[in-house]
């Protein structure tokens, strides 16, 4: 309630980055004492572990990437309660990301446009922060191609990342889909995805006999606007090589049926849209995946997930896990807790022994 009356209020009153690295740099700064409290209010386990490709997981609810682009607060965000963090999205080059301003608020809408560009200090410096302070939960890594990096050495540039997140990474996110780096997202397409799956998996095999270790859980995370012919090729791809999940979705580029005025919305200018409006897209994205692969993939959820009304319902359209961005911008620390005792009492209401259960139910 705090965060809602007070702090919210001082935090939109900033630039929306600023306060982002604002809230950011604050939650990396918490002495150990204040995550250890916020560990005991918030902390959540209503379904006990949760096994998802291969993973254990305390709850279903996750921070999705972006969030922390360089691994500097996991620590402090794991206290809020999250059953695993993504974090990222890392490339092998640091980059600045794109010109500031990059990211915008839409209240009206209880979403954001960002253009952020994969800002970040690089996968080695990432490697080198988390390796010393590694957090109590599930960690992916998203990884994603530098900017600097030409189209047709995209590839390489995956496999030199890989190469560096795999040890302190529990799954791997290969971003394909933001709209924020020139030519990304023809990866997500026909034989370039294919070669780039290929590679990595085939990169992943060897670091794993390397080292007598497991295969590291590869996930996919694909655009909301792709087709449904597109989306088709796509988990065709993802299925054949042994692709362990998919994230959907990442924001989209559309503005259609936004309450906030058309020209603030167009002097925001390109960047991706988060939050409410992309609820409905995601949570059919979600479903029309668990349909065609017959609930084998697991599928993790994200967009415009806000309350535990909008997981249960993103979890019965085929979502195995969820991720929340823009709804904790938003809705504070209290979001993930709340999600998680809202989840309990609606999956014992809709008569589900296990969240297992519900996953998939609302696909006919």
């Amino acid at each position: 309630m705090l965060y809602s009356s007070l702090l919210r209020s001082v935090l939109f009153r900033l630039p929306a980055e600023t306060a982002h690295e604002l809230a950011l740099k604050s939650l990396a700064s918490a002495p150990s004492f204040v995550t250890s409290s916020l560990a005991r209010r918030y902390q959540r386990s209503p379904f006990g572990k949760l096994k998802r490709f291969g993973l254990m997981f305390d709850n279903p609810v996750g921070l999705a990437a972006g969030f922390d682009k360089d691994g500097i607060g996991l620590l402090a965000l794991a206290s809020l309660g999250f059953g695993f963090i993504e974090a990222g999205t890392v490339t092998f080059h640091p980059q600045p990301g794109n010109p500031k301003p990059r990211l915008f608020r839409l209240p009206l809408d209880q979403a954001l446009i960002n253009r952020a560009g994969f800002n970040n200090e690089g996968a080695e410096a990432f490697v080198r922060r988390v390796s010393k302070a590694r957090p109590d939960c599930v960690l992916g890594v998203s990884i994603g191609k530098s900017k600097v990096t030409p189209f047709e050495d995209a590839v390489a540039d995956y496999l030199k990342t890989f190469d560096l997140v795999n040890d302190v990474a529990d799954y791997i996110a290969v971003n394909v889909s933001s709209p924020n780096t020139p030519r990304l997202r023809e990866l997500q397409h026909g034989e370039h995805l294919d070669q780039l799956l290929g590679a990595l998996q085939k990169r992943n095999r060897e670091l794993a006999e390397k080292h007598g270790q497991k295969l590291k859980p590869f996930l996919l995370k694909l655009s909301p606007d792709l087709s449904d012919d597109e989306l088709t090729d796509a988990i065709s791809v993802a299925q054949r090589r042994e692709i362990a999940g998919v994230i959907a979705t990442n924001t989209t580029t559309d503005r259609s049926h936004l309450q906030t005025d058309a020209n603030l919305v167009a002097r925001y200018g390109e960047g991706g849209l988060s939050g409410a409006p992309l609820k409905t897209r995601a949570t059919t994205m979600v479903s029309k995946i668990y349909k065609m692969t017959g609930g084998t993939l697991p599928v993790i959820g994200v967009g415009g997930i806000f309350t535990a009304n909008d997981a249960f319902e993103m979890i019965a359209a085929g979502a195995s896990l969820i991720q929340i961005y823009t709804g904790f911008i938003y809705e504070g620390p209290s979001i993930v807790a709340n999600i998680n005792d809202g989840l309990r009492r609606i999956v014992s209401r809709e008569g589900f022994v296990s969240l297992d259960e519900a996953v998939g139910s609302g696909v006919q």
